[in-house]
């Protein structure tokens, strides 16, 4: 899926994958963030549970959202193919400011939603200037390419990693969630290898990638993301390698970020987070 045509009179809105298990308790600072790119007091949170198969999933998102300051925030149930032609279902979709895709099986969200209106509605709302973000399973979902599923380890080797379509919100990146605690450069290289086109993102739990309508990438939360560049790459054995034979890969540049650190997808430059006082000379 391609994204949606952004017209002239309005601006993209952001897009904002988030590593998993972001901080909910204490400072939420990244769904504190979310909620002030979505319209800040105004913020209406449209919550699509369906990837998760817990219950109070969708209520707690509810719960959380309202009391760190959203206006409103509805989980909206779509729960089988059918529910995404519920028009009463749609609706509260469409009056959204901000959209958030919960964790839990990547798979179950694609092979439930895609396809369907509410695939379209989402891309749509975004190409508005609708905030669309999710955590874990809901930032794999985001872009055109996604990572249905793979092992772990630092190596990448071919058939490491599979690819199922995404809501195609972007074609610019790859994400990988939960990426230093589960190890998993190597799939995500060895997803690379396939299409040196895109951006790989790599997010640490606690961490998200807020992409604003420029396609800048500033990062926000406790741990870090990893930009993966093949744009220059050299060599890749990929063509050629058998089933679980180790890929030699050459020309990649590779960028571990921090908060306050950015990257722009377009011109491929990465700039560190600015100097603290408190900073060693």
């Amino acid at each position: 899926m391609s994204p949606a045509k952004v017209e002239d009179s309005h601006t993209r809105g952001w897009i904002v994958p988030v590593g998993g298990a972001e901080d909910k308790e204490q400072d939420a600072i990244i769904l504190r963030r979310f909620i002030e790119v979505s319209g800040g007091s105004a913020a209406r949170i449209a919550i699509i549970p369906t990837a998760s198969r817990m219950p109070d999933t969708g209520p707690r998102y509810e719960r959380i959202f309202r009391q760190l300051g959203a206006h409103t925030a509805t989980s909206v149930p779509f729960e089988t193919r059918a529910d995404a032609e519920r028009e009463d279902l749609l609706d509260q979709l469409e009056q959204a400011t901000g959209v958030f895709l919960t964790g839990g099986n990547q798979l179950q969200l694609s092979t439930m939603l895609g396809g369907t209106p509410v695939a379209r509605i989402i891309r749509r709302l975004n190409a508005r200037g609708v905030t669309v973000g999710g955590t874990s399973a809901g930032a794999a979902v985001l872009s055109e390419h996604m990572i249905a599923f793979g092992q772990g380890g630092a190596t990448p080797r071919a058939g490491l990693a599979s690819l199922a379509p995404g809501f195609g919100l972007t074609n610019r990146i790859v994400i990988d969630q939960h990426f230093r605690q589960r190890d998993r450069l190597g799939r995500l290289l060895s997803v690379l290898a396939f299409n040196p086109f895109a951006v790989g993102i790599g997010l640490d739990e606690d961490t998200a990638a807020f992409i604003d309508p420029n396609d800048v990438l500033h990062v926000e939360g406790a741990g870090a993301i990893t930009i993966v560049d093949v744009s220059r790459l050299e060599h890749s054995s990929m063509g050629h390698a058998k089933s679980g034979q180790t890929l030699c890969l050459t020309g990649i540049q590779l960028h571990v970020l921090t908060r306050g650190g950015s990257y722009n997808l377009h011109t491929r430059k990465a700039k560190p987070p600015p100097a603290s006082p408190d900073d060693p000379d």
